[in-house]
């Protein structure tokens, strides 16, 4: 007798069974773990270096010359302020900052961090002050510049003009135009007196170098009528082309014993009245200023001159002209006679 096989059995619907896993899933998942312990611990490691102080420079500062975030780290490195210049320029582009950074010196505290140190150099939270004197400022620009910092000491604001030239040691008896005009370099917190010293001393430079330049036969007795000279160029022009030639006019007047009939040194001489128009008024107001009431050079310097100012008034063009006017476009045009000035001045003045 016939017997039927055995049914196959099926499988329960409610089976939890699941297929082994593969050698080669148990060893991605191991890896990825691996990796993610590795990049945890990595990232951790390296928070802790940018966290923490690192070595200092033995004189609590560095000074660092413009550069690339390399060039940058490398000098840090170098003074001591770091140990990694690679880790500190891994931080600086991560954090966005490495385009930031920006030279100067800067004073290091014992407990700065590499986080710290680049937030101060992206700052640029220097340890010194770049303050500048501009050309063609008069004395009280120069002081009213100086009261306004905020981080110089301001030893001068309680003097008056004759305290500070002794203070100095300058014999002149005005300090109009005795600053040269540039940008100092001076540590925070220091006086502005150190600051015109500084800036005194480069203008006697600048002066005698100019003097022991200067053409033969100028009608100009010493350095100090050089300076005064340059400032009245100064203040006529800011174009360079025309500066030797504006020196010219004035040099031919001096000779000729003509008056400089110059308007910035009227409107020096009415001071801080003066509210922006020249006129006639002015031009007629005697002051030791008034050009056109007085000859010769006035009394001092009526600006603070730059180099090219000082060469111009040393080494004047060689010129007949005895005029000039503004064009209105910075230029001047120069004339011979005063005719032609005349005809100069309707045609740009009154224009």
């Amino acid at each position: 007798m016939a017997t039927k096989p055995p049914a196959k059995r099926k499988p329960s619907a409610n089976s939890s069974a699941k297929p082994a896993p593969s050698a080669w899933g148990r060893l991605l998942g191991f890896a990825l773990l691996i990796l993610t312990v590795s990049v945890a611990a990595a990232g951790f490691w390296f928070y802790s270096w940018a966290s923490e102080p690192q070595a200092k420079p033995a004189a609590g500062a560095v000074v660092l010359q413009a550069g690339s975030v390399q060039a940058l780290a490398n000098q840090l490195k170098e003074q001591g302020a770091i140990d990694s210049p690679t880790l500190f320029v891994w931080l600086a582009r991560i954090s966005g900052k490495d385009t930031q950074l920006k030279a100067g010196r800067y004073r290091i505290s014992a407990d700065i961090s590499p986080w710290i140190l680049l937030r101060k150099l992206a700052k640029g939270d220097t340890d010194e002050l770049m303050v500048t004197i501009v050309e063609g400022w008069n004395w009280r620009d120069v002081r009213r510049a100086l009261n306004a910092h905020p981080q110089l000491k301001h030893d001068s604001a309680k003097l008056s003009d004759a305290e500070i030239l002794a203070q100095l040691g300058i014999t002149a008896s005005s300090p109009e135009g005795l600053f040269f005009p540039e940008t100092y370099q001076i540590e925070a917190g220091s006086s502005d007196l150190k600051l015109l010293a500084r800036a005194n001393r480069l203008l006697q430079k600048k002066l005698d170098e100019a003097w022991a330049a200067r053409k033969e036969g100028l009608p100009l007795k010493d350095p100090y009528e050089v300076l005064i000279l340059a400032s009245l160029v100064e203040k006529e022009t800011g174009r360079a082309s025309d500066r030797p030639l504006v020196a010219g006019v004035f040099i031919n007047r001096l000779k000729l014993g003509m008056r400089l009939q110059t308007d910035p040194a009227v409107v020096y001489g009415v001071g801080e009245a003066f509210d922006g128009d020249i006129t006639k008024a002015h031009l007629r107001t005697d002051t030791p200023y008034n050009t056109y009431t007085r000859h010769g050079l006035t009394p001092t310097p009526i600006a603070m001159v730059g180099e090219a100012a000082l060469r111009a008034a040393v080494q004047p063009a060689d010129t007949s002209a005895l005029y000039f006017v503004a064009r209105g476009d910075g230029s001047s045009q120069f004339s011979n006679t005063l005719d032609e000035h005349n005809a100069a001045v309707r045609k740009y003045l009154r224009r």
